[in-house]
């Protein structure tokens, strides 16, 4: 790890977090240790483009990398393949009825190689923040059985993607593909993907410099949106 960066105390504010451009750029991102998960210190954090993520026997670390994939929800490609699945694999997209069980699925490293950095604290802090309305699932069902889905946060017109998983072919893809049409319905105007991957770029994603996604942010992570469940009252509840 070369220079230095930031150490918060749990009782520091919790939007005492220093100027993302002070960041370190190897590891790529890296801006501060230590504060804690508390639903105002998280939702401070994301509104600055900064997100939490550490692996078992760290201190809390918070990352705004350089530079940051987005994805616009119209942009969101929808392959032939994906279409044809949609269409006859049976699958049924649900919002918010199974949180727990998403994130849980996305930290279970039998369904999700690499998921175990989710830690017992990181699932309680995203619970929290679902039950204050901020977090989201977006879930795909076949047979009433959960087969994939997505979770993030939502502030503003900005939904932070945190992770997804998958059991069957493409049905992450299918809950990301009910995430772009829910965000496009609701005025939103980008996905925050975090850091770059080559199945998120195959499906719409772009790169942007953080100096433009932090532009970005400051004008549509400000506007006031009040949280709440995003669930179709008709939609079976399922944990």
């Amino acid at each position: 790890m070369r220079g230095s960066i930031v150490w918060l105390s749990e009782r520091d504010s919790p939007d005492a977090f220093p100027p993302v451009k002070l960041a370190l750029r190897e590891p790529d991102g890296l801006l501060a240790a230590g504060g804690d998960l508390s639903p105002p210190r998280l939702i401070a954090a994301y509104q600055r483009g900064i997100f939490p993520w550490y692996s078992h026997g760290q201190p809390i670390l918070w990352w705004c990398p350089d530079p940051r994939a987005i994805l616009l929800p119209g942009e969101f490609k929808t392959s032939r393949s994906l279409a044809k699945n949609i269409r006859n694999r049976g699958f049924e997209t649900r919002i918010d009825s199974a949180f727990a069980s998403v994130i849980r699925a996305c930290g279970s490293s039998d369904v999700r190689p690499g998921g175990t950095w989710l830690s017992v604290e990181m699932r309680a802090a995203y619970s929290n923040l679902h039950k204050l309305g901020y977090a989201h699932s977006f879930e795909t069902w076949r047979e009433n059985r959960l087969v994939g889905g997505l979770y993030g946060v939502a502030i503003g017109r900005v939904f932070y993607g945190e992770s997804m998983f998958s059991l069957e072919r493409d049905a992450s893809k299918v809950a990301l593909r009910r995430l772009c049409d829910e965000l496009l319905a609701r005025d939103f105007h980008m996905i925050d993907c975090q850091m770059a991957t080559p199945h998120l770029l195959g499906l719409g994603a772009e790169l942007i410099p953080r100096s433009d996604f932090i532009d970005l942010l400051q004008t549509f992570a400000t506007v006031p949106t009040p949280p709440g469940s995003w669930a179709d009252p008709s939609q079976a509840i399922s944990q």
